[in-house]
C-alpha cells in the first residue's frame, strides 16, 4: 500500500529527545522550546513566536488576543479546517463563510468584501496547499476597515507573498497574527505542534500571559517580576521539550525536506499535465505573487462521481488517496443554529479535490506508480 502520508525521522530527531530527557525538564519552554523559537524568528523575521501544543491552540490564542467577544462577527473561508472557525466560535464570534475562487481552494478578497459588516472584527485567511491568499488585498480591506487579520498558516511553512512593490514576506508576517501546524502530515513534523506568530508588538506580553494558563510566569523566569500569579485569561498552550526536540531536529534540515518536497511536486504535476491539457482533470494554480512550498499535490475532478471512482480505481491498486474539507456551511453544527446558505465553488471542491499521497520518503518508483494510475483510469 502506498499511504497518503507516512511521518518521517530525517536527522537528529531521536537524539534530541534523550538530550531533553536527560536535561531534566521535558515541560515547556526549555531549551529546545527555545531554539525552535529563535529559529523561525530569525529564518522568516518573525516578530515574535510562541511554540504551541498545536495550529488549534495557536488559534485559540489568537481569538484571545484579538478580545472576540459574543456578537462580533469573524469572516473565515467555508473551505477549511473547523479549527479556523470554532477558535473564534469558542469565544461567542459569529462566522461568517466566504466562498474560494472558481479555480483554486484559497479565500476570494471580493467576496470577503461583500461580507464585512460594522459587526466584523476578524478576516482569517487561510493559506491553503501552503499557496498565499492575495494578502496585499487583504490586509488594504482591514486597514480600510479596522480589522484584525490572523493568518491560518497550518500548511504555509516556507512559504512566501510578493507584494505589487516587489517586497517578498514569508506567510505568517503579514497578518497581526500567524498560527502553523507541526502536525504528521505538513511539511516540517513533530506529531502533534503548532506556534503562534506575533506581528503587533502590542500584544507580546499578553500572548505570553495568556499562554502560560493566564499568568505573568514567563515575565518571573527572566527576572522581570518577583513573583508571578494570575494577571488573565489564558490556558495550557505550551508544548513539552519532547515535541520541540523532534521538531528542532526537522527544522536543522529544513532546506533539504523542502528541496525534495518540491520535486515530487514537480515530478506529479509533469506526469499529470497531459491529462489537464486534454479536459480531464485541473491541476494546482500557483498565482503570480506566491511561491509553492510543495505541501501537498491535489487534483481536480469533474465531478463528485468521478472522483469517487478515481478514489476507488487507486485503492484497488493499493493506493490511498484522500478528498479533504467538507463546506463548513454544510456541517451540522453550522445548521443547527443557521439556514443552508449557497457557497459555491466551496462545495465544487468538497465534491471534487482530491489529494494524492506525498511525504518525505515518497519514492520515485512509488510515486510513478500513482501518476500512470491516475492516466490509466483516464485512459490517457
Amino acid at each position: 500500500m502506498i499511504p497518503f502520508n507516512k511521518p518521517f525521522i530525517v536527522g537528529n530527531e531521536l537524539k534530541y529527545i534523550e538530550e531533553a530527557v536527560k536535561s531534566g525538564k521535558i515541560s515547556g519552554d526549555g531549551m529546545f522550546t527555545k531554539k525552535c523559537q529563535e529559529f523561525f524568528q530569525n529564518k522568516y523575521n518573525f516578530p515574535k513566536v510562541l511554540m504551541t501544543t498545536s495550529c488549534t491552540d495557536a488559534l485559540e490564542m489568537a481569538a484571545i488576543l484579538c478580545d472576540i467577544k459574543e456578537g462580533d462577527e469573524i469572516i473565515v473561508p467555508s473551505y477549511t479546517f473547523v479549527s479556523s472557525a470554532n477558535a473564534f466560535a469558542l469565544r461567542g464570534a459569529k462566522i461568517v463563510f466566504a466562498d474560494s475562487y472558481s479555480d483554486n481552494p484559497n479565500i476570494n478578497p471580493k467576496e470577503i468584501e461583500k461580507l464585512i459588516s460594522e459587526k466584523t472584527k476578524v478576516i482569517v485567511p487561510v493559506h491553503y496547499a501552503g499557496v498565499a491568499c492575495d494578502m496585499e488585498a487583504i490586509m488594504n480591506l482591514a486597514k480600510e476597515h479596522n480589522l484584525f487579520v490572523v493568518e491560518d498558516a497550518a500548511q504555509a511553512i516556507d512559504s512566501y507573498y510578493t507584494f505589487s512593490d516587489g517586497t517578498k514576506k514569508a506567510l505568517g508576517s503579514i497578518g497581526h497574527f500567524a498560527a502553523f501546524s507541526f502536525h504528521e502530515t505538513k511539511n516540517i513534523i513533530s506529531g502533534e505542534g503548532g506556534m503562534l506568530v506575533i506581528n503587533d508588538e502590542r500584544f507580546f506580553e499578553r500572548a505570553e500571559i495568556i499562554r502560560e494558563k493566564g499568568t505573568n510566569r514567563s515575565a518571573f523566569f527572566r527576572g522581570e517580576v518577583n513573583k508571578y500569579g494570575w494577571v488573565d485569561i489564558g490556558s495550557s498552550f505550551l508544548p513539552s521539550e519532547i515535541i520541540s526536540a523532534f521538531l528542532y531536529g526537522q527544522l536543522e534540515h529544513l532546506n533539504e525536506i523542502q528541496t525534495k518536497r518540491i520535486a515530487i511536486w514537480n515530478r506529479y504535476f509533469e506526469g499529470l499535465n497531459d491529462l489537464e491539457k486534454n479536459g480531464f482533470l485541473q491541476l494546482p494554480i500557483i498565482p503570480d505573487f506566491a511561491t509553492n512550498n510543495a505541501h501537498m499535490f491535489y487534483v481536480i475532478c469533474r465531478n463528485y462521481d468521478e472522483r469517487t471512482a478515481l478514489i476507488r480505481s487507486l485503492k484497488e491498486k493499493e493506493i490511498h488517496p484522500v478528498f479533504h474539507y467538507l463546506s463548513l456551511n454544510k456541517s451540522d453544527y453550522f445548521l443547527r443554529d443557521n439556514a443552508e446558505i449557497n457557497i459555491p465553488n466551496s462545495d465544487h471542491f468538497t465534491d471534487c479535490l482530491l489529494r494524492l499521497p506525498f511525504y518525505f520518503d515518497l519514492s520515485e518508483t512509488e510515486q510513478n506508480k500513482v501518476i500512470s494510475s491516475i492516466n490509466e483510469f483516464f485512459d490517457a
